[in-house]
């Protein structure tokens, strides 16, 4: 039983250390955004994304890969 929890402590700790990446992955994007003054959909023009994706970046809710944050900064200068 102690293999099992400790393989569940794990996976918990992996869970949590992504969605602390994906935190402050939405916050530089949302403060990125702000500071050119762009709605999401005129954010996601110029980045050439759906605003979907802007959407789910800044709410955390997405694993943004490191080719999209690339994308973004190249599209941003």
């Amino acid at each position: 039983m102690a293999i099992n929890r400790g393989k569940r402590d794990l996976e918990f700790a992996k869970e949590v250390a992504q969605d602390n990446i994906n935190f402050e992955v939405a916050v530089q994007v949302r403060d990125l955004r702000d500071s050119l003054g762009l709605a999401q959909i005129k954010f996601a023009k110029l980045v050439n994304k759906l605003q979907s994706t802007i959407a789910r970046i800044e709410s955390g809710s997405m694993n943004a890969s490191t080719k999209l944050l690339s994308e973004i900064a190249q599209a941003t200068k």
